[in-house]
């Protein structure tokens, strides 16, 4: 079904880079529209984290995933910018005249810019590589954590080195009954602060550590092993639950297709978030240039820069900046 509105900029991903952008996009007084492939807002933070904390956005010492998303996507609507959930972008076509057709699994829509907000594009958990783990997938084995509570009272094994593994070990430290961390290293990768605050957790760590076995029956788990690396020194643990925080297999998928210049998994910028292709833009996590440190508060910052940038390239004679304080100032 084709849409012959042409929206001013298109954004692709309504994660929270998403959603800020189209709220600052409506405050260059822009038209917009974002499409996702989900069902909901949020990205990966509504889909995977919703229980999570999120220590990387300015004026909030810690915010719940979910609580963060509720207020992205409430301040998004100040503009009413049209939302297409449950489409994926498939393919985008430049007319002759420079405007943008964008083909989705349901509609085509047409739009005079774009930003790629995609996040990291499709993604899968790294999963255990153990035969028997399959058996215990969806009811205590987790590649994600959608409700803390579901741990209350209970023997938690978390896998893994990272943020991820480190959050999760210390926001259930205080719900389950036994949290223990297992890394296959000595060392995690988790920011520093976090990792202090593990060291003076009741939170058992185990390093450096693997997970050899699980035991169990019909899909419950009762037992895991692991083992030291380089050693056939093992430990047996009684365990009701177990979380693996491996990481995750991206792959931004159509995007390829683009003709975009890329590397790897994202998407290549320079210092206005311009791709190659004048008119398209990528902000948050699935662009990539030199320095880029992959926080939520990086991405806010991009996507300003992008919406600026886009707001020039549609009317050469327009500011490139705007203050928020003049925008909503109280008329005199």
């Amino acid at each position: 079904m084709k849409n012959s509105e042409i929206s001013d900029i298109t954004i692709i991903g309504a994660g929270p880079v998403g959603l800020f952008t189209a709220f600052y996009a409506g405050m260059r007084e822009a038209s917009v529209k974002i499409i996702d492939s989900m069902q909901e807002v949020g990205g990966q933070l509504a889909a995977l984290y919703p229980d999570k904390y999120i220590y990387d956005v300015a004026g909030f010492p810690g915010v719940k995933a979910r609580d963060l998303v509720a207020e992205l996507h409430k301040q998004a609507l100040t503009f009413s910018p049209t939302i297409c959930l449950d489409e994926q972008v498939q393919n985008i076509i430049q007319l002759d005249d420079g405007t943008f057709e964008i083909h989705t699994s349901k509609n085509i829509h047409f739009t005079k810019s774009i930003i790629i907000s995609a996040g990291a594009g499709a993604f899968e958990p790294r999963r255990l590589k153990l035969d028997e783990a399959v058996e215990f997938e969806n009811r205590t084995l987790h590649y994600f954590v959608k409700d803390l509570n579901h741990f209350d009272g209970k023997q938690v094994l978390i896998c893994g080195g990272g943020d991820s593994a480190v959050d999760w070990a210390l926001a259930l430290e205080d719900i389950a009954s036994e949290v223990t961390l297992i890394h296959r290293r000595d060392a995690f990768r988790a920011h520093e602060h976090s990792l202090t605050l593990l060291k003076s957790s009741s939170v058992t760590i185990r390093t450096p550590f693997e997970l050899k076995e699980l035991i169990g029956t019909n899909g419950v788990i009762e037992q895991a092993v692991i083992q030291k690396v380089k050693s056939v020194d093992t430990e047996i643990y009684s365990i009701d639950e177990v979380i693996v925080n491996y990481g995750f297999i991206t792959n931004i998928g159509p995007i390829k297709s683009w003709g975009l210049n890329t590397t790897k998994n994202a998407i290549i910028v320079n210092g206005k978030m311009e791709t190659n292709i004048p008119g398209i833009y990528a902000a948050g996590d699935i662009c990539a240039y030199e320095g880029k440190p992959k926080l939520i508060a990086t991405g806010f910052g991009e996507a300003t820069i992008a919406v600026n940038h886009a707001k020039s390239f549609l009317d050469p004679k327009a500011k490139l900046s705007v203050h928020s304080t003049h925008l909503f100032a109280e008329p005199k």
